[in-house]
Formats: C-alpha cells, sequence, structure tokens
C-alpha cells in the first residue's frame, strides 16, 4: 500500500507534537513541516516556508504531491488556508476561514453564543475607546477586559479596578499592543470558578473527545502575573467527572457544532472550547479553532487512535467514530521559557542536556528553539521547550516531568514548579 505524504504547518511545540504522532501512524511514509524546528528536524523534513505564507505552501503541497496537510496555528486557519487548498483540490485539515472566526473574533463568538443560548459571561462590546472608558468608570470589579482579534493567547487582561481597567483600554485600543485585534474589545463579566480546557475532534456531526486537560497560563506559580500562551498542562483532569464532560457536550460543543452549520459556517477539525467550572454549570471562556498549546504535549501522547486517519477522513468531507480509543496514563507538560516571557525574552542561548537519554515515557517537544552558529540548538522564543512525561498515575507524572526539567538548562531559564497541583484536591477526596 502506499504511504501518505503529510504537511504540518507551524513551528511550534504543538506542531512537534503533531509530528511526532503522525510519525506513529502506519499509514505515513514522507512527513514535512513548514517551517518546523530543531526538534521536528529528526522526525520530519523541515521547509523554509514561514507558517503564514500560504501561497508558498500551496505551492509546495502541490508540487510534492502532498496527500494530507495539518495545519497548527491559528493565523493560517483564520487567513484562510483550508479554503485556499480545498479549491485547488488539495486534502487539508482543519477549519474554513468562516469556521474559524470562532477564534478569530471573539465578538462573533459572543454572537453566536447568545443567538444559540450556549452558556458563557455576559458581556458589552465596544469599538469606541472613550465609549469603554465611560462604561468601566461604572461596572463592578474584578471585570474583564479582551481584544476581540488573535493576540497569542496574551488579548485577555483581568481588572481588579478602574485604574486598571483604563491601563487594559489604552493597552488594547490607544497602544495597539495586539495591533489590529484589538479594534473592538469586550468588557466581560469575570466568572468565578476553575477552568478546564475540553478538546474534541468533530466531522461536523460527529464529535470525539480527547481527555479534559488544565492549562496554566500565568507565568508565575499560583497563577500570579502576566497570562502567557501556556506554562504547562497536565491530562486527565479529575475535576472533569464524566457527567461533567456529558453536560459539557450536551450544552456547548454539540450545540456550538450544530449552530455553525446553521449559520453557513460548517466546522470540522479541532474545536478548543474554555471552560470555566461555575456554581451554574460550565460556560465559555472562549473557542479556539485548532488544538491547544500546550494541551496538545499532553494530549497527543493519550490517544491510541489512528489520528492520521481521522484528519484524512474529515479533510475528504467523511464522517469519523464519535469516540477515541484512549490510554490509561496520565500525562503532563512543564514548559521551560526564556527570561523576560512573556515580555520580551532573552535568545540565542545554548541549551544544555537535549542529548541525555530521559527515557521512553518522557519526550521533549521544541517550542521556541533554532540552530546557533555553531549548529548547536539555541533558544529563539519565549516558550522554549515543552517536557512531557507519561506514568499509570498523576503523582509518576509529575514525579517524572519534574525530574527531566531539573537534566535540562540553559542561561535565563524559567518554569513554573506547581504544574497540575489544582488535581489534588480531587484525587484527595
Amino acid at each position: 500500500m502506499l504511504k501518505l505524504s503529510i504537511l504540518v504547518v507551524g513551528g511550534g511545540g504543538r506542531e512537534h507534537a503533531l509530528v511526532w504522532k503522525i510519525r506513529q501512524s502506519n499509514l505515513v511514509g514522507q512527513i514535512y513541516c513548514a517551517p518546523g524546528n530543531p526538534g521536528v528536524s529528526g522526525m520530519a523534513e523541515c521547509v523554509k516556508i514561514p507558517q503564514n505564507d500560504i501561497p508558498a505552501l500551496l505551492n509546495f503541497a502541490r508540487d510534492k504531491e502532498v496527500d494530507l496537510t495539518v495545519v497548527g496555528p491559528e493565523d493560517p486557519l483564520v487567513n484562510g488556508i483550508v479554503d485556499e487548498f480545498e479549491a485547488q483540490g488539495l486534502n487539508i485539515f482543519g477549519p474554513s476561514q468562516k469556521a474559524a472566526e470562532i477564534e478569530g473574533s471573539k465578538v462573533f463568538t459572543k454572537y453566536l453564543m447568545d443567538k444559540y443560548k450556549i452558556p458563557t459571561a455576559d458581556c458589552v462590546v465596544f469599538d469606541d475607546y472613550d465609549e469603554a472608558k465611560v462604561y468601566v468608570d461604572e461596572t463592578s470589579y474584578p471585570t474583564v477586559i479582551k481584544a476581540d482579534g488573535l493576540a497569542a493567547g496574551k488579548g485577555t487582561l483581568i481588572c481588579q479596578n478602574e485604574e486598571e481597567a483604563h491601563a487594559a483600554l489604552d493597552k488594547i485600543m490607544v497602544a495597539k499592543a495586539f495591533g489590529a485585534a484589538g479594534a473592538k474589545v469586550i468588557v466581560e463579566e469575570f466568572m468565578v470558578g476553575e477552568e478546564a480546557s475540553v478538546i474534541a475532534v468533530t466531522d461536523g456531526e460527529n464529535i470525539a473527545y480527547f481527555p479534559a486537560a488544565q492549562d496554566h497560563k500565568a507565568i508565575f506559580d499560583n497563577d500570579e502575573g502576566p497570562n502567557t500562551g501556556g506554562m504547562g498542562a497536565y491530562a486527565p483532569a479529575p475535576l472533569m467527572t464524566k457527567d461533567l464532560l456529558q453536560r459539557v457536550h450536551e450544552e456547548i460543543m454539540q450545540p456550538t457544532v450544530k449552530a455553525m452549520t446553521l449559520e453557513g459556517r460548517p466546522y470540522r477539525g479541532f474545536l478548543y472550547a474554555g471552560l470555566m467550572l461555575t456554581v451554574a454549570g460550565p460556560k465559555v471562556v472562549e473557542f479556539n479553532c485548532r488544538l491547544g498549546d500546550p494541551e496538545a504535549q499532553v494530549l497527543l501522547p493519550l490517544l491510541e487512535t489512528d489520528l492520521v486517519d481521522v484528519m484524512f477522513r474529515i479533510g475528504k468531507g467523511k464522517s469519523v467514530k464519535s469516540d477515541f480509543k484512549l490510554l490509561e496514563k496520565w500525562a503532563m507538560c512543564v514548559v521551560i521559557a526564556s527570561g523576560g516571557y512573556p515580555g520580551s525574552s532573552e535568545k540565542g542561548k545554548p541549551i544544555y542536556g537535549l542529548d541525555k537519554n530521559l527515557g521512553d515515557d518522557i519526550v521533549l517537544f521544541h517550542a521556541g528553539t533554532s540552530r546557533g552558529e555553531s549548529d548547536e540548538i539555541v533558544t529563539s522564543g519565549g516558550r522554549v521547550l515543552g517536557v512531557t512525561a507519561l506514568a499509570d498515575d498523576y503523582y509518576g507524572a509529575k514525579e517524572k516531568a519534574y525530574w527531566a526539567v531539573g537534566k535540562i538548562t540553559f542561561d535565563g531559564a524559567y518554569y513554573r514548579k506547581d504544574i497540575g497541583a489544582k488535581a489534588l484536591r480531587y484525587l484527595r477526596r
């Protein structure tokens, strides 16, 4: 049987995890990754095409007769890469541009949830800075202010008082810290509860779920400091019981997939629901149109189902089963970040320990690495590495992950010491 050739678009930790998982499929021969990273290079042929250069990616996929393209990041999805590929008859996995607006515009998503009665926080939308300032002078605190568009996971600001709210509006709407994403803002009710990530694959009707995960967005321990793209994750999250996941399916995920079809935006691909588990039940914090990062680094290792078969069928417009076969294990990922992150981070620092044999249950996913002048691997971004460990229980996964983190270092390396700690209150019951 002829083996499939696969192109993975992106160059971060999520894409490394995707390549790692795709490589395990018996269906696959050649794997390309554009642009990839040094960690990916041992598993796939890295192609020097930026992830947002859709014409170049299209030409490459056509020239190499790629059988399936898998898109990792949100930017190319929101910019219409799926539509461009499908117009040329190329098989690609991910939501269309209109469907990807579920992440590309928080205003659209709020409209969708309001129209179809999908539980979320109450909010008000502003495109006028002065009107927004008047509103935050009168609202109750704490409150949440969000940039409408894509902001790399950093466009949500929790404000404790008027002064912080004014600073958030200045940052988003005046200083344009997130560019065009800040043309509109959402001022949103602050929800009380615990967050969880529920990520699924859907063909537009059937929905198959990964285990629930918990991400850790704040830079410092105890969820203090500014938000990042994610400092670590673990799965399965014990706060998401079977009954609660069924409620998420019935009240949030299934209605959302149906709503997108009714809106003329049929949704096919990864669907990520960031949830707040409140006393009134689960509510949507945000939707993403792709795998989470670093959630991908703990969810993909727990998946036994052949993901390539699932993605290939959905790309071809076919239906898939509404369940995944999963390993009965735990996974934990601890992100090692550069000094200065999530602000301006240091680059070009040699990374030591990557050549150590850490065992079969530990995987290093490269997120912000590149080759230095002497071909050594150096830091090139804020989040540098995701250290993922698998074990039969939570305690084993945590012990292995932090043991492995201790074997790797670079100048200015930083990581949170409390990844997964939230699980303990449920495990001790």
